[in-house]
């Protein structure tokens, strides 16, 4: 198979190949590497081989199967149709095309369904970070109980902002510990460094952010269930790696406690930390590099006896971002991962 990576030179772009690097699922014939104008000509090892980053151009992804975009909304709107057209599949990690009409957008271990048969090359959307966790501990909840009402708050990782936003909450942390001043921000609205900033991408005319709007209407159209209550707040918070979520979630039924955790354990690509009074729960530093999405703090609500509380964690970058784009791509080839 012949594959490309749109964005290779970055903190996603780079994970894609670090997976396909060590998962060896795809038997790859060749491989190649797109970049903006700044990273094009380096060269990076993959499988053993030097390959050279080139920038986009005219039949670039001619006689590709499937190419993976990580590189902006701008990026996949003018070249991922051009990929299709040149004959491969598209699996996209921006926005541009998650709720277009007649585009699947797919987490595997939810919705593996709406993945198209390998007939016709197409677009097929990769859902938000912070979506892909949600759904992938709310699709057990969907099929045993039912869901009524969803809040969520979340609390992402400078990671989610690209190598940029890594850099800049290094900076302004050494700083703060060292001179006892920070640079001033340039990749968000506010000084990151020690600090939790309630705004993520640009806010519309109602209050929410785009972010908060993405993980609201992905999340419907995911599970299936446009009509489902749900709300959602963002915060960007000072570590490096990993998606955290404090969730509210309303049954269709009372359910005991057991049940939940049942569903939970039983469902693909979940993993329950559940043991408060031993302090073990799901935290960003013990799940940075791991494929699941992970669960604890599960609790009933004192008043609402069909809402439940919990706490989900996950690597935004892997299973938010590359490794779920990897699955997509192995579930339309039928391909199984050879770790």
């Amino acid at each position: 198979m012949n594959l490309a990576v749109v964005g290779a030179t970055g903190i996603v772009g780079q994970e894609f190949l670090e997976i396909l690097e060590t998962r060896k699922s795809f038997p790859i014939t060749e491989m190649r590497l797109f970049a903006g104008a700044k990273s094009s000509g380096e060269s990076i090892t993959f499988r053993g081989k030097n390959l050279l980053v080139k920038e986009l151009s005219k039949n670039c992804f001619k006689g590709c199967d499937v190419v993976f975009f990580s590189a902006g909304n701008d990026v996949s709107k003018d070249w991922a149709p051009q990929a299709v057209a040149d004959g491969a599949f598209v699996i996209d990690n921006s926005s541009a095309f998650r709720m277009g009409k007649g585009i699947s957008l797919v987490v595997p271990e939810v919705n593996p369904e709406m993945i198209p048969k390998k007939t016709k090359p197409e677009i097929i959307a990769n859902p938000n970070c912070s979506t892909i966790q949600l759904v992938v501990a709310l699709k057990p909840l969907q099929l045993a109980f039912g869901l009524k009402q969803v809040t969520v708050s979340t609390y992402q990782s400078v990671s989610g902002a690209g190598k940029g936003g890594v850099d800049e909450l290094s900076s302004q942390s050494a700083g703060l510990l060292g001179a006892g001043s920070a640079e001033a921000p340039k990749v968000f609205a506010h000084s990151i460094a020690f600090n939790n900033i309630p705004h993520i991408d640009k806010f519309d005319e109602n209050g929410f952010t785009y972010e908060e709007l993405k993980i609201m209407q992905e999340t419907q159209k995911i599970l299936s269930q446009p009509d489902l209550d749900i709300s959602a707040t963002a915060v960007r918070t000072p570590t490096f790696n990993g998606h955290s979520e404090a969730v509210w979630v309303e049954l269709s039924k009372n359910v005991k406690k057991r049940e939940i955790i049942d569903a939970l354990t039983n469902a693909p690509g979940l993993v329950v930390q559940d043991q408060p009074e031993e302090n073990i729960y799901p935290m960003n530093r013990d799940i940075s590099g791991q494929d699941e999405v992970y669960v604890g703090r599960i609790r009933q609500d004192l008043k609402n006896k069909n809402r439940w509380l919990m706490w989900i964690v996950a690597d935004n970058v892997r299973k938010g971002a590359a490794l779920n784009g990897i699955q997509i791509a192995e579930k339309l080839f039928d391909l199984k991962p050879k770790v």
